[in-house]
């Protein structure tokens, strides 16, 4: 069996961020989404991986390299564009042949893992295997319809009536059947091969295609606020451990997990929280569900409920909370005016909040 992850989007819900930067490779508990479900890949027995990518190639080939640190095979596939997920499956036809598959997005996060899942799909060998989880806005996702017996009878992507409210999960388990849907279908009205319509299609054409609805956490980390729950989830995982310096004048609370070369003075930290390598913080209180990446310099300042990326430095600011910070960010203070004007550097569709 092969897994299919996909890490070719634009991730224009994670702007600016993604201006420079997969969206893929955007740290959860300062290690990147896409680990997470590269790891549950192996978990589940599966090491001949495929990642679809696009224009962030570069930067996914760095960061997970042959995949040999993972106990993963990689084989990278170019898309020429990112026109859905079906299309994705057509890409990866050669590197797929006529092994069955599992299909993951790359910014997706199952936080119990996916190997039960493919335990009995390697047992049972259904045509498709649809995870699905309750949502409150199915109208978001890719949504199931069941029939009273729990036979999947109509799928959407992204209906404006949902007819309820099971969402498609980001993780899809094929035989090679579906190689034969992806080439049937036509693009969507926007454009796209929807996965949705190939696994109607394997339904009108009699493939046998079995829903299983989860129940534990899963969150498609796409924009801000999704980054951040998942961080908090994965937060509340934390084992505490002290690999860095933290001297006698800090409190730390709760799981708190400093890494090697890390200095903490004068600061209190409630956890869960994590602070990364050579990371300093000075005189500064790091609240809970925070995630700090290496080389970070926090002094003088208070964050809580965020997340912030590597080599950036937060000094003298008084309150910082529910934040996505980019890489190699500055942020400090203004100086008094008695206009009381903000002075603002904004890339393109960015959001920022000032009081006013």
């Amino acid at each position: 069996m092969k897994a299919l992850v996909l890490a070719g989007g634009s991730g224009t819900r994670l702007r600016p961020i993604t201006h420079t930067s997969a969206k893929q490779l955007v740290p959860v508990a300062n290690k990147p989404v896409l680990f997470y479900g590269l790891e549950a890949i192996a978990e589940a027995g599966i090491t001949d991986v495929g990642i679809i990518v696009g224009r962030t190639a570069p930067e996914i080939r760095a960061a997970v390299a042959d995949g040999s640190a993972l106990g993963l095979t990689v084989t990278y596939l170019p898309q020429e564009a990112p026109l859905g997920l079906a299309h994705a499956v057509l890409t990866a036809q050669d590197f797929l042949g006529d092994d069955d598959f599992v299909m993951y997005l790359g910014d997706n996060l199952i936080l119990d893992g996916i190997a039960p899942l493919v335990d009995k799909f390697r047992t049972d060998r259904p045509d498709a295997d649809i995870l699905l989880t309750r949502v409150a806005n199915p109208q978001a996702f890719g949504v199931a319809e069941l029939d009273e017996t729990g036979r999947v009878v109509g799928l959407a992507e992204k209906p404006t009536s949902p007819k309820s409210d099971l969402a498609l999960v980001g993780v899809y388990l094929f035989t090679p059947a579906i190689h034969a849907a992806v080439r049937a279908i036509t693009p969507s009205a926007r454009g796209e091969l929807e996965i949705t319509d190939a696994i109607r299609w394997l339904i009108d054409h009699g493939f046998t295609v079995r829903p299983t609805t989860i129940t534990g956490y899963w969150k498609d980390a796409g924009n801000v606020a999704d980054m951040l729950e998942v961080n908090r989830w994965v937060l509340e995982q934390t084992k505490p451990a002290v690999h860095g310096t933290v001297h006698a004048d800090c409190e730390l609370t709760g799981p708190v997990r400093i890494e090697p070369g890390a200095e903490v003075r004068g600061s209190r930290i409630m956890g869960p929280a994590v602070i990364g390598a050579g990371t300093r913080i000075h005189r500064s209180r790091i609240g809970p569900f925070t995630s700090i990446a290496d080389h970070v310099t926090v002094e003088d300042s208070d964050i809580e409920y965020s997340i912030v990326l590597a080599g950036s430095s937060i000094t003298g600011v008084r309150h910082i909370e529910a934040s996505l910070i980019g890489r190699n960010v500055k942020i400090t203070p203004t100086a008094p005016r008695p206009t009381a004007a903000h002075r603002l550097i904004l890339g393109d569709h960015s959001e920022v909040q000032i009081p006013s």
